[in-house]
């Protein structure tokens, strides 16, 4: 039995994910911005096995940072952490926005959190013989502007969405070979286009599949051993843009997300 943290399982894909897995006998910590959205999950989630309740707002980092201590203070060990949490496009023409700590508010919640939330899991994740991280990205992946990282000029949603997808997968990529021999592996999928979910329609777009459709890469890589370093579509073995596997853009965004860390 599996002790599985999942970000953003109050709907969508988080939510059938973590339904997925507390009927399976895997202990869930579920995840969710709104206080009582939150309970009533963890009290459906509750019919079928054991489950608890965190609640924090991913684009605050103070926040993030807080979810990460009392996960760790209250556990010895977690099994596996499914960053599935996300923001979309955001409506058509939308303004850009900012997030709690004043970043790009696509950047923020889809990869700083991400990798906030990680970092402070990772004695815990380390604590177990095998360990998995599942980062939820997307194949709509658009390189990141280093000179311009929180896409101050020439904003849209679409390219902020994209670029923080980007990022989340390089990052994934270079923690794979930071923590080659732990016992820890992390990888990262795109679930399935154009999920019937509320981010999805929110951007004006006619949804191509459900969650379900998306759930089984998910399970996947959160319940069986994968590997380290992937990239997959569903449950198959993809690739992710080529930029995302250079060792020097890598390093660029290493540094360049240190930076936006300090602000």
């Amino acid at each position: 039995m599996s002790t599985v943290l999942i970000t953003g399982a109050t709907s969508g894909l988080g939510r059938y994910v973590a339904f997925a897995l507390v009927r399976s006998g895997h202990v869930v910590l579920a995840h969710g911005r709104d206080a009582q959205r939150t309970g009533r999950l963890v009290d459906g989630l509750r019919t079928y096995g054991e489950a608890e309740g965190l609640v924090a707002d991913l684009a605050s980092l103070c926040e993030v940072r807080e979810l990460g201590a009392r996960v760790a203070a209250a556990r010895d060990g977690l099994d596996v952490l499914v960053n599935n949490a996300g923001v979309g496009s955001g409506p058509p023409g939308a303004s850009r926005e900012l997030s709690a700590d004043g970043h790009e508010l696509r950047l923020a919640v889809n990869y700083l959190a991400p990798v906030v939330l990680t970092r402070a899991l990772l004695p815990v994740l380390r604590a177990q013989a095998s360990a998995r991280i599942v980062n939820v990205g997307s194949v709509g992946q658009e390189p990141l502007d280093f000179a311009d990282p929180e896409l101050l000029r020439g904003y849209s949603g679409m390219s902020a969405y994209r670029r923080s997808k980007f990022a989340l997968a390089a990052f994934t990529f270079s923690l794979a070979e930071e923590l080659a021999g732990s016992g820890v592996a992390v990888n990262v999928l795109h679930p399935a286009t154009f999920m019937d979910t509320a981010m999805v329609r929110e951007g004006g777009i006619t949804p191509w599949n459900s969650v379900a459709d998306g759930a089984p890469g998910v399970l996947a890589l959160a319940t069986r051993e994968s590997g380290s370093g992937g990239f997959y579509d569903g449950t198959r073995p993809a690739r992710a843009h080529e930029g995302t596997y250079d060792p020097e853009v890598r390093k660029r965004l290493t540094a360049v997300t240190g930076q936006l860390l300090r602000v």
